[in-house]
């Protein structure tokens, strides 16, 4: 028997025959999906875009950390969830759908707003963490685990008609996370207060899972030092080169002290 065989079961191969049959991915690319562990923060709009995207192309662990309950108002844009989930942990429902969607795959929820060191430890036993919050400081703790333990972080933002995508992982030249936020302002809104279309969250998401899975599977260049700007509204992409900060008080040289 195989290598394939031994990691990939017949009805694995089936089910992801079309994935198989791109040249880039193979049987070796489908196979570290399978091995794969993603730590996933978030399971709202993006969350749920990018989960069920790594679900159903065969990520084979996935953790999911969020500490919301399904509202009303999240169905509009949170396909993971349902009429029938309002009330439910976000965390929960997110794991049902993600499980029924896909049979051969483990999701772990964690209902739990986590302490820097909490998130710290879950980053270490991952090898891609994916932001899918609208969280700035949660973010800039991310970001820092991320580059303590050198474990790939890939951002994404939506709001109004607009989205982001960016990869952060961490070699000497390449920026983080916070060489990223210092170039804006302090002004941060919500979708509460700016709104959000909904296929747009899409979008955006299938766009970060796409990142995901050519990281997983090491094939293509990702958005690596680099942003992706998507304004839905013209329906144009715009990529631009994120430096890195010298003086970071992340990833930066510390000034020398006299």
């Amino acid at each position: 028997m195989d290598i394939e065989q031994d990691i990939l079961s017949d009805a694995e191969i089936l089910r992801y025959s079309r994935h198989i049959s791109i040249k880039a991915m193979d049987f070796e690319g489908q196979e570290k999906l399978k091995l794969a562990k993603v730590l996933i923060i978030g399971a709202g709009g993006l969350g749920c875009a990018t989960s069920q995207y790594l679900a159903v192309a065969g990520v084979g662990k996935m953790t999911i950390v969020d500490f919301d309950h399904v509202e009303v108002t999240n169905l509009q844009r949170q396909v993971l969830h349902h009429d029938a989930d309002i009330g439910l942990a976000k965390v929960d429902s997110a794991k049902a759908s993600l499980c029924q969607l896909n049979p051969h795959i483990e999701v772990n929820a964690i209902n739990s707003l986590l302490s820097e060191e909490e998130l710290s430890q879950l980053v270490s036993e991952h090898q891609l963490v994916l932001d899918c919050t609208d969280n700035v400081q949660v973010r800039e703790q991310l970001n820092r685990s991320c580059f303590k333990h050198k474990v790939t972080f890939i951002s994404a933002a939506a709001i109004r008609m607009e989205g982001t995508v960016t990869v952060f992982n961490y070699q000497a030249d390449s920026p983080c996370y916070q060489c990223y936020s210092a170039l804006f302002g302090e002004q941060h809104l919500t979708c509460v207060e700016s709104g959000i279309l909904a296929p747009v969250v899409g979008l955006v998401g299938c766009i970060q899972a796409t990142e995901a899975i050519k990281t997983l599977a090491e094939f293509g260049d990702n958005l690596a030092g680099r942003i992706l700007m998507v304004d839905a509204m013209t329906m144009e992409f715009r990529s631009m080169k994120l430096p890195k900060q010298p003086l970071c008080s992340v990833c930066g040289t510390p000034a020398p002290t006299e």
